[in-house]
């Protein structure tokens, strides 16, 4: 999809970060955008400095983790704009901690954003690309979906299947011969309110101070520090984004640097050797 101009954007997780960024870029391209996010106020408050720059913006508070939420927000974006032409499965969560520390309810929180938030915009949203035979979707994992930090558990998991459902829709929509493309984007560490994310949980999915330990507590302050600390800037990945859709490009690994530990995983796969530490390449 080399031409954006005129063409509308649907981007979830768009209230702040990377999806703010996103709908930011796409408006300078000259595209029409939705933005849909699970946080009212800050919702509304991108909405009003969007709308500074251009009048074809609409915001819909939204649960991706809810399909009917997700759905609502598809059939608004074409009941408004008539059409959509890109869509971006962003929203995204990370609770930290070893494997046999996370609870049910954090397994249920992340997955239910991470993994079943880009389910649920897949499936509202690329009927309408088909029939069109035309449009990109770009859902958001992350380098911890191509490899595997400890202490990060639920959170490569979620990232791992949002890359493996990519792929997979990527030779769906090769097999329909369809002009529909999609990417899968894979950033490191990015200055935006992820690592914050626990600010959007929901009551009922919420954990004790005891379930986490001081070890899991340390990791999540050594997680915001990281975060802070990013090399590019959400602008930056956002244009990155822009020119993979007008290359028709799968993969957008915006940091070159991680792709010695990704090759180091591969690497330990096809010889059949235990998996090296991707923290400590």
């Amino acid at each position: 999809m080399k031409h954006l101009q005129g063409k509308v954007a649907a981007i979830t997780g768009g209230a702040s970060g990377l999806g703010r960024a996103m709908a930011q870029a796409c408006l300078q391209a000259g595209m029409r955008v939705a933005i849909a996010d699970i946080e009212a106020a800050p919702l509304q408050h991108t909405l009003n400095e969007l709308r500074e720059h251009s009048n074809d913006v609409i915001a819909i508070q939204t649960d991706v983790a809810q399909a009917t939420q997700v759905a609502q927000f598809a059939h608004a974006v074409r009941a408004h704009f008539g059409r959509v032409h890109l869509v971006c499965n962003n929203a995204g969560v990370s609770p930290l901690g070893p494997v046999w520390e996370n609870t049910l309810a954090d397994w249920q929180w992340i997955l239910g954003v991470n993994v079943w938030g880009v389910i649920h915009g897949v499936r509202a949203f690329t009927p309408m690309l088909l029939e069109q035979n035309e449009g990109h979707i770009v859902n958001t994992a992350s380098v911890a979906g191509l490899i595997n930090p400890p202490g990060m558990g639920a959170y490569n998991v979620s990232k791992h299947a949002v890359v493996s459902l990519t792929e997979t829709l990527f030779h769906d929509l090769a097999a329909r011969q369809s002009k529909v493309g999609c990417s899968v984007l894979c950033p490191a560490y990015v200055p935006t309110g992820i690592a914050n994310s626990a600010r959007n949980r929901p009551a009922d999915l919420q954990p004790t101070p005891a379930e986490h330990s001081a070890e899991t507590k340390a990791r999540e302050a050594m997680l915001q520090k990281a975060v802070r600390s990013g090399k590019l800037s959400a602008d930056d990945i956002a244009q990155h984004v822009l020119k993979a859709v007008r290359d028709n490009r799968f993969w957008i690994l915006t940091h070159p640097k991680i792709k010695g530990a990704i090759a180091a995983r591969l690497e330990d796969v096809m010889q059949e050797q235990a998996p090296r530490n991707p923290l400590a390449l």
